[in-house]
């Protein structure tokens, strides 16, 4: 809650942020709002105005019994799943429905994530495969000198560093980049080829050129309804040693219109709160 500008008891800031969105029917104040905040270990069910205190207790046992329990096993979806099914079930008068996880069962349910996270992890798997294949056939295809036509031949990594830049070799190093050199036997012409890491951490320096730059962030002013934020990043080159900073925009928080259309409802305080 400290990222939002708040320090102190959960239940305030439930309570303004309810009545900030405007949660629920602005006539009924039927409103409910399941806040989680997760790295404070803290949680609050806010109850519309219209409620009074009749839901206090009832959503107290709610989140003693059925949703602090799965949080304290780290089970943050499925206590969040349990504890909204059985809010409603109280809410409405229903008979309590079985959960998510009561439906498919904790082994089918693990199951089904198992399988859904194999085939992407094959999908991934053949995709990189794929373009680091055409990517050795491309780098390895014969080419011929365009001076006097002449078969080009490759220097081998371990040679090769003699034709590069310091700033191609801290590429090398770092493992941003790799570079080819192809060089001529008759004419001496040499050719360098560059390619970039599928994935690394380093971007282009806008000093020297390279991508031997990192990056830390940290956010000065937040992001709210009413104005943007401000974020600064610090660059640091491991190549030239530039240091620099770049302060960007955060954009100004949105209400989806969905919910500003039918909300404007309110709450006077009522909830219940929990911590695990």
């Amino acid at each position: 809650m400290s990222d939002y500008g708040h320090s102190g008891a959960i239940e305030p800031f439930a309570t303004g942020l309810f009545n900030a969105w405007g949660i629920g029917d602005a006539d009924r104040n039927d409103g409910l709002l399941l806040l989680v905040s997760r790295f404070d270990r803290e949680l609050r069910i806010e109850v519309g105005a219209g409620y009074g205190s009749t839901l206090n207790a009832p959503i107290q046992r709610i989140i003693d019994d059925v949703i602090v329990p799965q949080f304290k096993r780290d089970a943050y979806a499925d206590g969040i799943a349990a504890g909204v099914d059985a809010v409603i079930a109280h809410v409405t008068g229903n008979i309590e429905p079985q959960s998510f996880v009561e439906k498919v069962g904790e082994k089918a349910r693990a199951f089904i994530v198992f399988v859904i996270a194999g085939v992407v992890s094959i999908l991934i798997l053949a995709v990189n495969l794929g373009r680091k294949f055409y990517r050795r056939l491309r780098r390895n295809a014969p080419r011929n000198c365009p001076v006097d036509g002449s078969r080009l031949r490759k220097y081998l990594e371990e040679t090769e560093d003699e034709q590069l830049s310091s700033g191609q070799i801290a590429e090398e190093h770092l493992a941003s980049v790799d570079h080819d050199v192809w060089f001529c036997t008759k004419c001496d012409h040499i050719e360098i080829e560059s390619y970039k890491a599928f994935f690394t951490k380093f971007g282009a320096c806008r000093e020297c050129g390279y991508n031997t730059v990192t990056g830390k962030s940290h956010v000065i002013r937040h992001a709210t309804y009413s104005s943007s934020g401000l974020r600064e990043t610090y660059y640091n080159c491991r190549h030239c040693h530039a240091g620099y900073s770049v302060i960007s925009t955060i954009p100004q928080k949105t209400r989806s219109s969905s919910s500003g259309s039918r909300g404007g409802g309110r709450s006077s305080g009522g909830g219940a709160s929990g911590s695990w």
